[in-house]
């Protein structure tokens, strides 16, 4: 499976570990959907870069947590796939959007929990649901969870509760599609420099200190540490990975 002429869609691409997957695919010849919830100038600047590689690209507005909004979503992709591509398919599903919920367990809100499972959880299940009749076979599907699935840092339990329901998800995407010859994988990075969650991890020394201490190569993460392990499971040397959880996380906790 030749990266040539294949297309990914990758939600949330208009900025921090999105952005850099977006840029890493279009890099191995990928074509490229991105989508942004709110910061339209933001993704089309991603998508001027990613054209600069010359490699195509289109930027579409998605709300991943509005599972009502999904099918005129597509039907706008159909028409971006044909206008921009000249095709009615695509390849590569990334389930990247998201935000962060930091609050401890005993005070965490009903509207938290729910904003965090409509994101995370219900929005990723449907729109990958409805995504199916779009993608060809043989395509990937690559899910974003977090480390925090693996250890526990209070503060994130609503958060990574979902990520943990992305997992199990995960393997049986594998298993269901598995006979369209469609992998689907986890990418689950450790602390990363981005703006998500306030960008503590990137402005704040203290933190940015103490959780390089806990990581086995002594540094917190960077986009570019992320977007290219994205990439390469969109590659033909990938191929038979399938149903795993990579962790991306310089060995965090280990």
């Amino acid at each position: 499976m030749a990266t040539e002429n294949k297309i990914a869609l990758v939600t949330g691409g208009s900025r921090g570990l999105g952005k850099n997957m977006a840029l890493r695919l279009a890099q191995k010849g990928i074509g490229v959907v991105l989508t942004y919830n709110s910061k339209q100038e933001e993704a089309q600047s991603v998508v001027t870069e990613i054209e600069a590689l010359g490699q195509k690209a289109v930027a579409l507005q998605l709300n991943t947590s509005d599972v009502r909004s999904f099918d005129a979503f597509y039907e706008q992709l159909k028409t971006a796939l044909q206008d921009t591509f000249m095709t009615d398919r695509f390849d590569f599903l990334i389930n990247n959007a998201g935000t962060a919920a930091y609050a401890s367990f005993a005070d965490t809100t009903e509207e938290q929990f729910d904003e965090m499972v409509n994101i995370h959880l219900k929005g990723i299940f449907f729109l990958t649901q409805k995504a199916l009749p779009l993608l060809n076979d043989g395509g990937r599907i690559i899910n974003i969870s977090t480390g925090l699935a693996r250890f526990a840092t209070p503060g994130y339990s609503a958060y990574a509760s979902m990520k943990g329901g992305v997992e199990v998800f995960t393997r049986y995407l594998a298993k269901e599609l598995g006979a369209r010859g469609i992998a689907a994988n986890v990418v689950a990075p450790g602390a990363i420099e981005t703006d998500f969650g306030g960008g503590h991890v990137r402005d704040n020394a203290q933190i940015n200190s103490q959780l390089a201490s806990v990581t086995a190569l002594g540094r917190v993460g960077l986009p570019d540490d992320i977007g290219g392990v994205v990439a390469f499971l969109c590659t033909e040397e990938a191929r038979w990975i399938n149903a795993q959880r990579i962790e991306v996380s310089g060995g965090m906790f280990l």
